[in-house]
Order: structure tokens, then sequence, then C-alpha cells
């Protein structure tokens, strides 16, 4: 029985050969198809196209080779698949995280995106639409040539990129959105019960993440106590100074503002005094310069801050001469720096404003 069985099916095996003479199921041969994967992150998560890119070579493509109304692979040979580390939506619908096969239903006026979470089949040949995850409907664009399909991620936010594929002359795009913080937030979560959460850094920048985009400001709070408990340090009374006046706590605030700058070396004064200058409060920049220069007297960055304060004051030789004393002693990485500036005020510009 099994000779007859074989007698039967070489027949067709031997008509199918010319189809796919480049293939094996044994042996790692050039597919005539070629494999590539395309990434992009949206905040901490990570979306992955994994395709085939067949080439046009010639053909008439849609509604030829890839027939309209019929369910098409979206690439060539095995499943093309798409995976998302985190939750998502897809044009606005919700989607899980995981990996799915991706199909397409093309028509001349709009196409019909399916992700499935079949995602090990060959091609669509054994799609079965009860095993969608979700459909969406998008609008076919022209575009220019591409003779090998291609999937891109374009139109980049914060939160979310236009995933498409171009082939021939047609792009086929769909939105991949995230809600960052709550990834984010839920990942955080995560990461503090591991060795991160022995770690004053480790705490510190979750809450700086929270007071920077200005979400669960509670949370942040608590996360800097932590940060604290483990090593109090300036960076971490900074960042809780920081959650305290997003919550509208002012004289809480300024306290530990205060300790934080009692314990700043001079590289942080400089850089606290710096960031409150690029927010407009030139003034309190300029005290805190001069109290970093009375403090750190021999610190090549206190003399740089001092360059800064008579610059302000319009007296551009006196700056000249502080900035000098910074060169003589600034490590080599900020030497070009340091000259950069001595170069502008000698042209009497005013660095405060650049």
């Amino acid at each position: 029985m099994y000779k007859l069985r074989l007698l039967y099916v070489l027949p067709c095996l031997l008509l199918m050969a010319p189809l796919c003479r480049a293939q094996s199921t044994v042996l790692n041969l050039p597919m005539p198809s070629q494999h590539a994967v395309v990434t992009q992150r949206i905040g901490i998560t990570d979306i992955t196209i994994n395709y085939h890119r067949p080439l046009v070579k010639g053909r008439k493509i849609w509604g030829g080779l890839v027939p309209y109304g019929e369910v098409w692979r979206a690439g060539a040979n095995v499943n093309t698949t798409i995976c998302f580390t985190d939750p998502v939506t897809i044009d606005g619908k919700p989607l899980a995280a995981g990996t799915y096969g991706l199909h397409m239903i093309p028509t001349q006026d709009q196409w019909t995106i399916i992700f499935s979470n079949a995602n090990s089949s060959w091609g669509s040949f054994s799609y079965n639409q009860a095993e969608d995850a979700l459909r969406v409907t998008v609008k076919p664009q022209p575009a220019d040539f591409h003779e090998a399909l291609a999937y891109d991620f374009e139109d980049l936010t914060p939160d979310s990129a236009v995933a498409t594929l171009r082939w021939e002359k047609l792009a086929i795009p769909f939105k991949v959105s995230v809600d960052v913080n709550k990834v984010v937030e839920a990942s955080l979560q995560k990461q503090l019960r591991g060795l991160a959460q022995y770690t004053w850094d480790g705490w510190n920048d979750a809450a700086d993440y929270l007071v920077s985009n200005k979400v669960d400001l509670d949370e942040a709070l608590r996360d800097t106590d932590r940060s604290i408990e483990v090593e109090e340090r300036y960076e971490n009374l900074m960042t809780k100074s920081q959650a305290l006046d997003a919550l509208g706590r002012k004289d809480e605030a300024t306290k530990f503002r205060n300790d934080a700058l009692a314990k700043a070396n001079a590289l942080q004064l400089y850089g606290y005094a710096f960031q409150i200058q690029s927010e407009g409060r030139q003034e309190e920049a300029l005290a805190v310069f001069r109290s970093n220069a009375k403090k750190f007297p021999d610190s090549w960055i206190s003399h740089v801050g001092m360059g800064r304060v008579y610059s302000a004051q319009g007296d551009f030789d006196n700056a000249v001469k502080e900035m000098r004393l910074a060169l003589a002693s600034a490590p080599n990485g900020a030497r070009s720096f340091v000259q950069g500036q001595i170069t502008q005020l000698q042209a009497k510009v005013d660095i405060n404003k650049m």
C-alpha cells in the first residue's frame, strides 16, 4: 500500500518541483523570496514584523498574482508574523501582547488587515477566520515603485508609529499605538522586585520618570523615599523636591531642594543652575553660579559658572579670564567646550543667550 501511495504522489511532486526548486525541507538553501525582519520600539514596547520579500519581476501584482477579495499571507513563504511585547492598539482597536499571523484581504478600495492567533502556518492556505484576534480596515495608498515587498515604520511619535507594507506601487498603512506610561509603570513594578530594589538609583530613576511624565506622583514620592532609605543623595533629594512641587506641596519641596543643594558637588550645582537658567530663571541661576564658586573655588566648572555670570553683566574681559582658569584644569572631554566659550566671549557674545 505504501509503494502504491508513493507512486501516486510522486508525479505531483515532480510537477511542483520547478515551482520550488530552490527550497528544501531538510537543507538550508536560498529561497526565491528573501527573509527580512524589521523592529520598531515605541517607549519600551518592541514591534517586530518577520516576513519574506517577493519580487515584482514584471508581473501584475494586485488583482493578478495577489487576487482581490482573497486572504493573502502579506509576504511570501511561511506566515508573515507581527509581534508585540506589550498590549497595543491598531487603528484604535485593542490587541493583546503576543505574536500573530499577519494576513490581508486586498480590494481596489480598501484592505482588511488580519491579526491571527495562528502564527506558524505556511502562508494563508490554512487560514481560519475563527482564529482571528483582530481585523481592521484601511485604505490603500499610491506609492513609489518597490520591486521587493517591504515593511517599514513611519510617522513616529512618542507613543505611536505607522507600520506600512510597500510593494509595486501601493502602500498599506496601519497605526500602532502604545499606552507608554501604563506599560512603563507596569514594567517598573516588575523591575523593582529584582536586584534594582536594593539600589538608590533604581528607585530614583523610577520616580524621575513618573515626575517627568506627570503620572502617579504619589508613587513617585514613595519611590524617592525608598531611594533615600538606601542612600541619601543629591539626586534623590532633588527628585523628591520635584515630586512635592508637582503635588503642590511647595514648602516641603523647598526644604528638600535646599537639602539637595547642600549635598551637591560642583558639577551638580552647575547643572542645577544651568537647568533653571534654561527655564528662564536667570537671576536664581546666576546666584547659584556664584555660590558654587564660593563653595568650590578651585573647580574648573565653578570658573565656567562665573564666566557665565560676568558674561550676563557684559563684563567680557573678566568672563574670558574665568574661562581661561577653567581651561587650565578642565578634563580633556570638556576642553573643546571651554575653548568654544572663550571664542564667543572674545567676540563679545553673551554665552547665556546661545
